[in-house]
């Protein structure tokens, strides 16, 4: 008897012990994540802030497209964009993150389409509604100012052909809530296309350290979160998307713009500078995500999904 009251006490023992350890567990937890969100501040105010500041700066060196990934004659690149993303005439784009409407322009200009556009920064709306008047395509491109978080709440449900994020994706501090808001804008058929930098992944330990440091410096300097690839995959094939790829964006590397530019625009914000390509560890992937929202419902056609028939109806 005594025996069995020793083991059901040791039990009752064991269990406050555990409900309090799972308690400080989680008291820690809280303290780490309350920690990581004072260290990380990207929020939609800061980008927002941060491009009503550097606009003209970025225009400096980029002119009105403002893309780092780019060709010597940045056409090239918007012409290897509308093959890719596969914009086509008649189709509805939003732009997610347009910058003053550089790439809309072109696009429209070269297509009979409509876009919407957005962008957080008051200041590259007012610009980018200039720029589309000048160049006579206010009938074909609409900029407002906006967070592209918000984009289920602005637009119509099951609306676009296309969602595409040229360089923006990274401005998103929750990557999660962004694709889950453009599926919903979406047309069923409709495709989701990201053109971004991704962290890279290296073998060694002391190379993945310098990646993570780098990273965290472009962060910081142009209120980023670059994106990790697994996750945005997860999040991605968990909502439902099929993929049609990921891929390097193929450019023939003749047209590619190479050091100069970047170190232009590094000078302007005080980023250290690529002197050589030789002993450079460089920290990010550039990739195109291209996945589409399935034409049909998936939970009375899971076959098509698994078998992954993206153009089955």
């Amino acid at each position: 008897m005594k025996g069995v009251i020793f083991l059901f006490s040791l039990i009752i023992l064991l269990l406050i012990y555990k409900l309090f350890k799972n308690k400080q567990t989680a008291q820690i937890e809280d303290a780490l994540q309350n920690s990581n969100l004072k260290s990380n501040p990207l929020n939609a105010e800061s980008v927002r802030t941060f491009y009503n500041e550097t606009t003209e700066k970025f225009r400096k060196v980029y002119g009105d497209i403002i893309q780092a990934f780019r060709t010597k004659n940045v056409e090239d690149y918007l012409d290897y964009t509308i093959k890719s993303a596969d914009l086509k005439d008649g189709q509805t784009i939003l732009d997610a993150g347009c910058g003053i409407g550089g790439p809309s322009k072109y696009f429209a200009s070269k297509l009979d389409i409509q876009i919407e556009a957005c962008t957080i920064s008051d200041y590259q709306a007012e610009m980018g509604k200039k720029l589309i008047e000048e160049a006579q395509l206010q009938d074909k491109v609409h900029i407002q100012r906006a967070d592209y978080h918000d984009m289920a709440k602005i637009y119509p449900k099951d609306h676009f052909d296309r969602v595409i994020f040229l360089e923006s994706f990274g401005h998103s501090p929750d990557k999660k809530m962004l694709i889950e808001a453009a599926w919903e804008v979406l047309k069923p058929g409709g495709f989701l296309y990201i053109k971004d930098l991704f962290e890279r992944e290296a073998g060694g330990d002391e190379d993945m350290k310098k990646i993570k440091e780098i990273c965290e410096e472009i962060n910081k300097a142009y209120h980023y979160a670059i994106a990790d690839l697994h996750e945005i995959i997860s999040i991605v094939r968990k909502k439902g998307f099929i993929f049609t790829s990921v891929k390097t964006p193929e450019v023939d590397m003749d047209l590619f713009e190479h050091l100069t530019i970047s170190n232009d625009f590094q000078n302007l914000f005080d980023i250290s500078k690529i002197n050589s390509w030789e002993n450079y560890i460089f920290p990010i992937d550039f990739l195109e995500i291209k996945v589409q929202k399935p034409p049909f419902m998936i939970d009375f056609n899971k076959h098509l999904y698994h078998m992954n028939q993206p153009e089955a109806q």
